[in-house]
């Protein structure tokens, strides 16, 4: 194994690969986290994280220092997914799920279709803790499956001992192994029911990085993955969202997390006014034409939330439009129950009540359309929540459908100036995907 220092790092064109795995729990978050921490300290280094993940970007971020935007092949055009992963500094993305797993019926969305569109080769992550010679199978299955899809190579992870590695390398023969990684149970990540505990909430996170960065330093050829880079570069032309007011507030802390970077690049690049407040630290919400209250987890903060008399009223007395997604459509509602059953009054603002006492699990692509409200037009977008709806009274705000195009029930509510839904907005709907 070569070891590179940072003045014998090899300089060619800009490195960009994507990490993937044959399914979820693989492993690959924790090692990309090394990876991106590993390299960041030699190089600047930045991350993408393939579908409408809301957590590992703030992991990424973390551990690299850069922005992480969200690439997403079912809801972004092709051009928009150029134009986002556009840059002169390497570029690693994480995938979701297992490499070919997309939307229903066809798969749409999976982290191939991003490797396919920008010409990017895939590191496939193996968990072969539980395997020795069929690892050989599984890998040459991946490597033959899509023609289109250019697998450099393997990190084989969770490996149990010298012997263990030396059984997996004869096995994969002439296949490019780029590590092996031991089995670290002390670096499993914490989990919540929408994935991974946020960032901001674990105060070891810088230890946890660099001790992630430490394993896959003496264990991966970093040397080696510096080296991978894009067969082609596609055009970098995009689509933009039109912010949908000059002066907007943000609401953002450990409640209101979930917002997609791109969408708040869009609106500061088109010239739109920015400000940011924090509910849970009772801050009113600045003067503006248009309060967003993201996604995130007032459940575990709503009895702390339904005191907070400054934020609430501040939204309650506003004239501005005011739009909540899942978390924050909740928040605008009458009340949140928790997991206890304890109910917590809210804003108050739309005729909505829901639940956390008893879960069921929405999720899925959804596209949306909106006739009224701060977000009129047609939207790509997705849901993922375990809330239940109680109670729901007013006017719909979007017309929906799922990734197969089967019309759902009408979604969320708009009430005067007041608006918002479970589904978080991704992009402007887009033409069918060419790849």
């Amino acid at each position: 194994m070569i070891h590179w220092g940072a003045d014998a790092l090899p300089k060619p064109r800009k490195m960009s690969f994507v990490i993937a795995a044959p399914a979820s729990g693989s492993g690959k978050t924790t090692i990309t986290l090394g990876l991106l921490r590993a390299i960041s300290r030699m190089r600047p280094v930045r991350a993408a994280k393939s579908g409408p993940d809301y957590i590992d970007p703030q992991f990424h971020a973390a551990a690299c220092g850069a922005r992480c935007v969200n690439l997403d092949a079912w809801a972004m055009t092709p051009e928009r997914i150029a134009a986002l992963a556009a840059g002169e500094t390497p570029l690693i993305i994480e995938g979701a799920m297992g490499l070919f797993d997309g939307a229903p019926p066809d798969g749409k969305g999976a982290t191939a279709d991003l490797a396919r569109i920008l010409g990017l080769p895939v590191v496939l992550v193996i968990d072969a803790g539980r395997m020795a010679g069929s690892v050989a199978a599984l890998a040459q299955g991946f490597i033959n499956h899509d023609p289109r899809v250019n697998i450099a190579g393997v990190i084989l992870n969770n490996v149990g001992s010298a012997r263990h590695e030396a059984m997996l390398r004869r096995a994969l023969g002439d296949i490019r192994i780029f590590g092996a990684v031991p089995r670290r149970p002390d670096l499993a990540q914490p989990s919540r029911h929408l994935g991974l505990v946020q960032a901001v909430e674990r105060p070891d996170l810088e230890a946890y990085l660099d001790a992630a960065a430490d394993l896959i330093a003496g264990t991966v050829d970093l040397g080696a993955l510096l080296q991978l880079h894009p067969a082609r570069l596609p055009a970098r032309t995009a689509n933009r969202c039109t912010p949908p007011a000059q002066n907007i507030a943000i609401a953002r802390d450990a409640a209101f997390a979930f917002c997609y970077p791109h969408m708040i690049a869009d609106w500061h690049n088109a010239g739109a006014n920015l400000s940011f407040f924090s509910p849970l630290a009772n801050e009113p919400a600045p003067a503006a034409d248009f309060i967003y209250l993201p996604g995130g987890y007032p459940e575990l903060h709503a009895g702390r939330l339904a005191a907070n008399m400054c934020f609430l009223d501040s939204l309650r007395q506003s004239g501005a439009q005011i739009y909540g997604e899942c978390g924050g459509y909740m928040v605008l509602g009458q009340t949140i129950t928790d997991a206890d059953g304890q109910s917590h009054t809210m804003a108050g603002l739309l005729g909505l009540e829901t639940s956390f006492a008893s879960r069921k699990l929405h999720l899925g692509y959804r596209t949306l359309q909106a006739t009224q409200g701060p977000m009129r037009g047609s939207w790509a977008g997705h849901e993922f929540h375990y809330a239940t709806t109680r109670k729901a009274r007013g006017t719909p705000l979007f017309d929906a459908k799922d990734a197969e195009g089967t019309a759902l029930t009408p979604m969320g509510l708009v009430n005067g100036n007041v608006s918002g839904s479970f589904a978080h907005v991704i992009d402007a709907a887009l033409r069918p995907l060419q790849v």
